[in-house]
């Protein structure tokens, strides 16, 4: 499913919550990596507001611990509404 899409047919209506992709970046790609999918997905999903950034899924033991940080510091660099 394309994420633009559905926020354009949807985004009025509901909230999105995850997008984060647990099952190839945050696993295997590098920290730089997860953070422009991170941003990436706060650019598709954020505008007018209704996301909640989140991993897809439960984050599983093999993803590295600095992945995790990465999302979390985009999360923090990127992810703010305008007020």
């Amino acid at each position: 499913m394309d994420p633009r899409r559905l926020k354009k047919e949807f985004g009025q209506d509901l909230a999105f919550w995850g997008a984060i992709d647990t099952h190839q970046v945050l696993p295997f790609a590098t920290p730089q990596q997860v953070k422009a999918e991170v941003k990436r997905r706060i650019e598709e999903l954020a505008t007018g507001g209704g996301y909640v950034v989140s991993s897809v899924h439960n984050i599983q033991a093999e993803v590295p611990p600095e992945n995790i940080v990465a999302m979390c510091e985009a999360v923090l660099e990127y992810g703010y509404y305008e007020h």
